[in-house]
């Protein structure tokens, strides 16, 4: 579950990084083990629900594709019962957004994502057809925010590199993404890049993570995640400040009384 995790880098480096790294991939050896790469997300997908409650404030950086940029505060709280979990994210600033809120509650397997908006006074169920939609004006979709377990891919091959596992997966439950490659850290088990591919395997997006902190003596999660639209040329920054963990958390906060509520 990613609780529901970057600078601009010079356009010359940013060349390199989305268009070298399938040129290193073709090198490496494909171990053509999709048991094995499974077993392997499996383990990163325990660590990371292995803590009951986390609570965190955030901030979204917005770059658009002349380098212009948007800011927005906002707070977080998650919870793991098993393998049903449930996220809430409410903006507090700019005003244009404050109060605006996002719920999403995956329970035996079945995901509803509901968002807030104070102007209309109405939550918005998402349905099938908008997790594609861009979540907020971000490069995050409502996809990107939920619930992803190993169930949702079919496994193809992974390659064996000397800091982390890559591990190739078709996206059997997207309409976005036809494939993933993720990157997972061997020590840590937590992600480091992750490709998405449409269907004619271009890649379209591309996560980065950085800032890896050790909440428990198992789970590493990074503090800063960057999603870049390679389509578009934009991005946004997500980073993660004041985390708390195992601590209570009201169980309204889980509800319409919480989407409406907002901080």
């Amino acid at each position: 579950m990613y609780s529901l995790p970057l600078t601009l880098l010079l356009r010359a480096s940013l060349f390199l990084l989305l268009f070298g790294c399938p040129a290193v991939l073709n090198a490496q050896e494909k171990i053509m083990d999709s048991d094995r790469a499974r077993a392997i997300f499996e383990e990163m997908d325990q660590r990371r629900s292995s803590i009951d409650t986390e609570q965190a404030s955030m901030q979204m950086v917005i770059t658009d594709s002349r380098g212009r940029t948007r800011t927005r505060t906002l707070y977080s709280w998650t919870q793991n019962s098993g393998e049903d979990t449930m996220s809430l994210i409410v903006f507090a600033d700019p005003g244009n957004v404050r109060g605006t809120a996002f719920l999403s509650i995956s329970e035996s397997g079945v995901e509803t994502q509901r968002l807030y908006l104070p102007a209309t006074g109405r939550i918005q169920l998402i349905g099938a057809s908008e997790r594609g939609d861009r979540f907020m004006g971000s490069d995050f979709t409502y996809e990107d925010l939920g619930d992803q377990s190993s169930d949702d891919f079919e496994f193809e091959w992974l390659t064996d590199n000397e800091n982390y596992y890559t591990i190739r997966a078709e996206n059997t439950t997207s309409q976005q993404y036809s494939s993933v490659e993720f990157d997972i850290l061997k020590e840590k088990y937590a992600i480091q890049t992750v490709r998405y591919f449409d269907s004619e395997e271009r890649m379209i997006k591309r996560l980065e993570a950085e800032q890896f902190e050790q909440l428990t003596e198992t789970l590493w999660s990074a503090s800063v995640m960057t999603m870049f639209d390679l389509r578009e040329n934009r991005k946004t920054e997500l980073s993660w400040s004041e985390r708390e963990i195992n601590r209570e958390i009201e169980e309204w906060r889980f509800t319409e009384r919480g989407l409406r509520r907002g901080i």
